[in-house]
């Protein structure tokens, strides 16, 4: 509804300024999203050698999606990525197709899209944001890509491909194991944020003037 009176106004109007203005903010923002989708894919073969897990920077840059571009557009940029990877790009860390959503690790690329959006909603509803508050949105993100991770794991291992797995190693391997890297990019998502998002919010307003 609210789009629909947007439009009526710039038609009554007849600005065609402000329908420029328009024009250039949805290109903006689909650069900014592409650019995010290319930044999410190149950060899943970007791994970092650490002894027992190595982790790469997929989920940094699923974070900054939502934290810069906003919850829907955040999303919609890890949406696109796992639409491409599933349509048989080879975007995804094992190759692509659709195949892909009988892994058991797809369920953390859902995750990716479910915490970007997140994430994204609260920092926009936020004013003045602070590396600590920050930090603390990324860790209710991350606490939502391993819940949905974890959780299609094991329904995928238990019920689907018939390769059983139980609670106590899935915890294991697909958390203890794997979260001390990605509790770094929490805190470096945090750091990068509030530097970089007034620049994306300056962006806009150009944009928008």
């Amino acid at each position: 509804m609210e789009k629909q009176k947007s439009c009526e106004f710039g038609v009554k109007s007849g600005n065609s300024r402000g329908t420029a203005a328009r024009s250039k903010i949805s290109t903006q923002d689909m650069v900014l999203c592409g650019v995010f989708t290319t930044l999410i894919a190149v950060g899943a073969f970007i791994k970092v050698p650490i002894p027992v897990v190595p982790f790469t920077l997929q989920f940094l840059f699923t974070m900054l999606a939502g934290l810069l571009l906003g919850g829907r557009k955040g999303a919609l940029s890890v949406g696109v990525y796992i639409l491409l990877g599933l349509v048989g790009l080879p975007v995804f860390a094992e190759g692509g197709g659709f195949w892909y959503i009988l892994k058991p690790s797809f369920g953390y690329l859902l995750g990716f899209m479910l915490a970007a959006y997140v994430t994204g909603r609260m920092v926009e509803r936020k004013g003045r944001l602070t590396t600590g508050w920050v930090m603390a949105v990324n860790f209710l993100g991350l606490f939502i890509v391993y819940a949905a991770g974890m959780i299609y794991y094991y329904v995928i291992c238990n019920y689907v491909i018939d390769t059983p797995i139980a609670i106590g190693p899935l915890f294991l391997y697909c958390f203890v194991l794997a979260v001390p890297g990605d509790i770094c990019l929490c805190i470096l998502a945090a750091i990068l944020t509030v530097r970089v998002r007034p620049v994306f919010q300056r962006m806009a307003g150009i944009a928008g003037n």
